[in-house]
């Protein structure tokens, strides 16, 4: 018989979400137990957010080495070593992996090791290398989410990769065929075509990031095709075949290309398997996520989700904040999601960060907005330092100057959409950024410089109407 094991918060999934609310569990005094059956950390810091953020990094170094002579500096011939980023990359997740592990140790947080299944909504049992029973007052799910495969062309992990799998390439192909123009697809685009790789992408919808909305991805679409990555939108793969040393993509109509290998890139999965989520009494809706309150509590007390199982938002960041909600409620802390903002950033060359509402969705959510685009070409800093291909946009509510939602596109975007998140959240005006002064000469002045522009004050563009 399985010892049991009885805490007051358990939580299943130790990525940003599980780890998280495992330490805030315990900040309020709760007896924690994270159980996790692969490496602490999850998708994101493991396979996901933090190495291709690596990589990423590699491949913006790189480019700024190419652009050197824009600069008056002489580089001679520039060469890399794509296996030893490989293996900075690995030494990144494993310190980050370390550091977790520190910290759930000295928040005396136990760490178990193994699959976890409902026996009944307040029993679980582990399997793998701690095979026990344990029992909570408070359960916490947060098992995100896996790449999605189609039945139609599934991954071998040899020639057909998935986001995962990619990353265990230690040579730079050749070519490489991306199916799916989203994020992901987008980002690894990126990468491998500023490494020297050829890059197709294939997309089903009429473009490229189409839920970021056209803006984004008509920039994108012309800096890509600038940068070399061939774009074919609205075509439908049928099968990819592994040749051996080349993979074939078939489309539609009969039509192939060849590669040396293919990146299946068409989104992710809710991953809830071998919960057995109907023994706790819990139900799933028609996407597979389980549907929580503003505690993220579900319908059954004391069990609660968060991060990608919930089906909201797909991003670690999000669930890191809804394990904070959901760890305090199951401690006793009455606290409540009140998510209005929600940044997202993706990490291309260059950077995408968006938040709030697109000028399409502030339409279509019955709003009469006001929509301004400020260049990067009229920033100083981004002159200076040769950062001029970017833009920054705003969406805001005339009637009462409230902003609805921003873009940006550009050198750094990632550490600059903070800004109008805290904004939205807070339900600031366009008065508030032109109240608040933005150090100079930097490329955060673009809020600063798009909220006067909003206005019809701009500063650095000319004015729309002649002054008379």
């Amino acid at each position: 018989m399985s010892e049991k094991r009885k805490f007051d918060v358990v939580v299943i999934g130790a990525g940003p979400g599980g780890y998280t609310a495992a330490i805030r569990a315990a900040q309020l005094g709760k007896k924690v137990a994270l159980i996790e059956k692969g490496d602490l950390g999850g998708t994101c810091l493991n396979v996901g957010c933090i190495p291709t953020k690596t990589l990423l990094s590699n491949a913006l170094l790189l480019h700024q080495i190419k652009r050197a002579h824009l600069f008056d500096i002489s580089t001679g011939p520039i060469s890399f070593d794509f296996a030893k980023m490989k293996e900075r990359k690995d030494k990144v997740v494993q310190k980050l992996r370390m550091g977790i592990q520190g910290l759930l140790q000295s928040n005396q947080i136990t760490s178990l090791k193994g699959s976890a299944s409902f026996l009944s909504p307040r029993i679980l049992q582990v399997q793998g290398e701690n095979n026990c029973l344990v029992e909570a007052d408070k359960i916490l799910i947060a098992t995100g989410s896996i790449p999605l495969e189609p039945k139609a062309f599934p991954c071998d992990h040899k020639r057909i990769l998935n986001s995962t799998s990619i990353l265990e390439l230690t040579e730079v192909p050749k070519s490489l065929i991306i199916v799916g123009g989203g994020y992901i697809g987008c980002e690894f685009a990126s990468l491998f075509a500023e490494l020297g790789s050829h890059v197709t992408i294939l997309e089903a919808l009429p473009t490229i990031l189409a839920p970021q909305g056209p803006l984004v991805s008509q920039f994108m679409t012309k800096t890509f095709s600038a940068q070399g990555i061939q774009i074919e939108t609205q075509v439908m793969v049928e099968k990819v075949v592994n040749q051996g040393e080349s993979v074939t993509v078939q489309l539609k109509g009969g039509k192939e290309l060849k590669a040396d290998f293919c990146l299946i890139a068409v989104g992710r999965k809710i991953y809830t398997e071998g919960l057995f989520l109907e023994k706790a009494g819990l139900k799933t809706n028609e996407k597979g996520a389980i549907v929580t309150n503003e505690h993220m509590e579900t319908q059954v007390p004391g069990i609660y989700a968060l991060g990608d199982v919930t089906g909201k938002w797909m991003l670690a960041h999000v669930a890191s904040h809804q394990a904070q909600i959901a760890a305090s409620h199951a401690a006793g802390v009455k606290e409540t999601a009140d998510i209005r903002a929600v940044p997202a950033v993706i990490f291309t060359l260059p950077e995408i960060a968006m938040v709030g509402l697109t000028q399409e969705m502030a339409i279509d959510a019955g709003y009469q907005p006001k929509a301004v685009t400020f260049p990067f070409q009229a920033l100083g800093k981004a002159q200076a330092s040769l950062d001029t291909e970017g833009l920054a946009h705003l969406v805001i509510d005339p009637k009462t100057g409230e902003i609805l939602g921003a873009t940006l596109i550009g050198h750094e975007a990632s550490n600059m959409i903070s800004e109008i998140a805290l904004a939205i959240q807070n339900e600031l005006t366009i008065e508030s950024i032109i109240e608040t002064i933005h150090p100079h000469p930097t490329l955060s002045e673009c809020w600063l410089e798009s909220a006067l522009l909003a206005v019809e004050r701009p500063i650095h563009l000319p004015p729309k109407k002649p002054i008379k």
